[in-house]
């Protein structure tokens, strides 16, 4: 499964600005899109490899649900737990709690970033309630998956500011407050950083084998590879696995969301949740977006395309250094795409993932902003 487009240099980039662009195209456009043209990105989304963990979700698969049919059609499917009972407890009318972790290893997310925000964008509008985690204990770990070296450790003010940057996107994709369904953000420093490290190792440690750690799919790569692998990484599988039992027991959570690189980790959330509560717990990964050449598109990626405006320009510079005029959506789209390229199955996918317009909109017309001569 992979969608691939390429793209002109544009001049938008700020997801707030997506929303204006609505009013020329006449649909929710999506601020993926536009920060991609912003940098001439050809991205593509990578598809999840079968692994020992578990497999790709078949895509003929008979959904009840609103939000894993949303989520079949757009393609945000990769692996899951026990499909067919989280598709019935999430078919009731009862909101079911789910969170996504993002650590603050950045002053801003980025362009993959955005994928997984849809995902949470998409669970609140199918009547169900999402939980931002930021990672403000395990950021001090650093996730080693895909690395083939250690994060470099921040300290505790840059953890402060990248947490304080990296908050400021959510308000523009998902509504916060005391709803029942309404998103709430916590930060895993709360019970990370209370820890006694023995009495962690005796409570929860002894769920852990070091046998099922090496045989998840990440470590395996990094070994491969036979890059350093620190005992401080080592554990990082370990704190988010805790982090999914906490949330259980303090907002109720029983689904983890993550790329599908994270799914070895959600797994120990999985059965930890059950070793030590006798709770079924449930795991969900969507693909990653990945650079043209099938590396993940992530902050440390060479060119990446940050969603917050002070680390990217939103108006491209020309040779001669003088700034051109703000353009429309529309002739973004005239400028930038072709009539062929906006009717194929490729443009299409794209938007699927990236905006919330219904599906049969696109089923049976083009964006009024394509029917402009395009060069």
């Amino acid at each position: 499964m992979s969608c691939v487009l390429s793209v002109s240099r544009g001049a938008f980039n700020t997801a707030s600005r997506a929303a204006s662009l609505d009013r020329h195209c006449g649909r929710q456009c999506s601020a993926l899109l536009v920060r991609n043209a912003a940098r001439g990105i050809r991205a593509s989304v990578a598809a999840p490899e079968e692994t020992a963990e578990g497999a790709v979700i078949p895509t003929d698969v008979e959904l009840k649900s609103e939000f894993l049919q949303r989520m079949q059609w757009r393609g945000f499917l990769a692996q899951a737990t026990k499909l067919e009972e989280l598709d019935s407890k999430l078919s009731t009318n009862t909101p079911v709690a789910a969170y996504l972790g993002f650590d603050a290893t950045a002053s801003s997310l980025h362009v993959g970033s955005l994928l997984q925000i849809m995902l949470l964008r998409h669970y609140q509008q199918s009547g169900h309630k999402p939980i931002v985690l930021v990672g403000g204990g395990t950021t001090k770990v650093g996730d080693p998956t895909g690395k083939d070296a250690s994060r470099q450790l921040l300290t505790d003010d840059v953890i402060a500011d990248n947490i304080a940057g990296i908050s400021r996107v959510f308000a523009k994709f998902l509504k916060f407050g005391d709803g029942p369904t309404d998103a709430v953000m916590v930060n895993n420093a709360d019970w990370l950083g209370e820890i006694k490290y023995l009495d962690f190792l005796r409570d929860y440690g002894r769920h852990f084998t070091v046998n099922r750690m090496l045989s998840f799919e990440s470590v395996k790569q990094r070994l491969a590879r036979e890059s350093p692998f620190s005992f401080l990484e080592f554990n990082y599988m370990i704190l988010q696995g805790y982090d999914f039992l906490e949330l259980s027991r303090r907002f109720d959570a029983t689904v983890q969301f993550g790329g599908s690189d994270q799914w070895g980790n959600i797994i120990n959330g999985v059965e930890l949740g059950r070793r030590c509560d006798g709770r079924q717990l449930y795991g969900v990964t969507a693909p990653l977006l990945a650079t043209a050449d099938g590396k993940k598109m992530g902050k440390t990626a060479s060119g990446a395309v940050w969603l917050n405006e002070e680390l990217l320009s939103p108006l491209s510079t020309g040779s001669s250094g003088a700034t051109p005029p703000t353009p429309t959506w529309a002739s973004f789209c005239a400028s930038s795409l072709s009539c062929r390229a906006t009717r194929s199955s490729v443009w299409r996918s794209y938007l699927a993932r990236r905006s919330t317009t219904p599906r049969p909109s696109w089923r049976t017309r083009r964006p009024q902003c394509c029917t402009a001569r395009t060069s």
